[in-house]
């Protein structure tokens, strides 16, 4: 099996070791990851966990 291999949406490097930064939805048609190279990823904010989303706020 081949390694992921993605370009880091921030520096445009081709990375082997990709990290998700962003889930990107849309209305019509699917929807697309983002990924990062491991340098670049702490520039972004966490992927929010959906069942957290969901979750009323006193269960946080």
């Amino acid at each position: 099996m081949n390694p992921p291999v993605r370009m880091c949406v921030r520096c445009c490097l081709i990375t082997s070791d990709p990290v998700l930064v962003s889930e990107v939805h849309q209305s019509s048609g699917p929807g697309f990851n983002v990924y990062a190279c491991p340098e670049c990823a702490p520039h972004f904010p966490s992927v929010p966990d959906v069942f957290e989303l969901l979750s009323p706020e006193g269960e946080r």
